[in-house]
């Protein structure tokens, strides 16, 4: 049986419809840049994360370079962030000229560990990222004694309840494979800090304002009309994808008891982006699942301290992040997965350690 990481054809299918008449009506309007459809998704997610402020932006990766913009980082600061997660949330800060440096992470959560992060801390520092990775929130409260300014990084954790109570910025990505995915690239910037987001809109404008008239250099980071008429079709579906996302993953924890996987715990607002595992003999695990046409991925393989554009990193500096490379494996977790497909995957993984492992 065919068991996919994440199936988008299944989640078009059931509202293929509603989308297809929301893009012949952009189409047809004539106007393709931000619009109407941009300021009402923009007021949409604003009031669902119960925030004053949204801005639309062109990716999550810009998302957190407009962010960092906002808040004045470039060369000769440091941003202190987690050395687990994708490579847009230090990429972001090497591309203004500013240092990433890397904390270690929790070993249950996966997330930033706040003691790590507070030990990275010197007079460079200007900000602090933590990532609410696989739809987890991170530890914000346990960073407030470094009094920096927090960018959280929600592009796993779209839906999730309390971002920006602590942050001065949180980061969403829209990336189709995400809990709420555009057909493209897409990403926001949420705030209640109203300075902070006039800084925001002025960044994605090339810092014009009025039109022609540039007072800091930005970039074009405008979300396309499209997208945000797409988004705006997915939005009311949020909600129920997340809840359908955390029934399969209490399913997995009945299904995976007593198999050698350490499985991820449920808390209050976990979205579930991925259902991240630590397996035993994960490399030959993820082998016999593929052979059954089961989908896994590894989030990550190679944690960004040992990255091959951040010189100084090596082995043994941050020995969660690694042991975690080493281990983890995410199994399909996406809301159109039918009761057979969550069946068959704990099936198989059962019978794979029955078998002590073999294929």
């Amino acid at each position: 049986m065919k068991v996919g990481l994440l199936d988008l054809q299944a989640q078009y299918a059931a509202i293929g419809p509603e989308i297809e008449a929301q893009v012949r009506r952009v189409l047809a309007s004539g106007h393709y840049i931000m619009g109407e459809d941009v300021a009402a998704l923009e007021r949409e997610m604003a009031a669902d994360a119960n925030l004053p402020h949204a801005i639309a932006v062109s990716s999550g990766t810009d998302a957190l370079l407009a962010a960092l913009w906002a808040l004045g980082i470039g060369p000769g600061d440091e941003v202190v962030t987690t050395a687990m997660s994708f490579f847009a949330t230090a990429g972001a800060v090497a591309r203004l000229g500013a240092t990433p440096v890397f904390a270690d992470i929790d070993p249950v959560t996966f997330n930033l560990s706040p003691a790590s992060a507070l030990a990275r801390v010197t007079k460079r520092t200007k900000a602090i990222i933590p990532v609410h990775l696989f739809g987890r929130m991170a530890d914000l409260a346990g960073l407030a004694p470094a009094k920096l300014p927090i960018i959280e990084d929600a592009a796993q954790a779209v839906g999730a309840p309390g971002l920006g109570e602590i942050g001065a910025l949180v980061t969403l990505s829209f990336f189709p494979s995400k809990n709420l995915g555009a057909a493209g690239d897409a990403g926001m910037v949420l705030t209640r800090d109203a300075e902070l987001a006039d800084r925001t809109r002025l960044y994605r404008t090339h810092g014009s304002r009025p039109k022609y008239t540039h007072h800091v250099v930005g970039a074009n980071l405008r979300m396309d009309t499209l997208q945000a008429a797409i988004l705006r079709v997915k939005r009311p579906y949020l909600a129920g994808w997340n809840a359908k996302r955390r029934a399969n993953a209490l399913a997995y924890h009945e299904l995976l008891a007593g198999t050698p996987l350490v499985l991820p715990h449920d808390e209050p607002g976990h979205v579930w982006h991925h259902f991240v595992v630590r397996a035993p003999r994960r490399d030959e695990l993820r082998a016999f699942l593929r052979e059954r046409e089961i989908e896994t991925e590894v989030y990550y393989p190679l944690p960004l301290h040992l990255q091959p554009c951040f010189p100084g990193g090596k082995d043994g500096d941050l020995p969660e992040s690694e042991r975690a490379a080493r281990e983890v494996l995410a199994l399909p977790v996406h809301p159109d997965l039918s009761p057979a497909q969550l069946e068959w995957v704990g099936t198989s993984v059962r019978e794979f350690y029955a078998r002590g492992g073999s294929t």
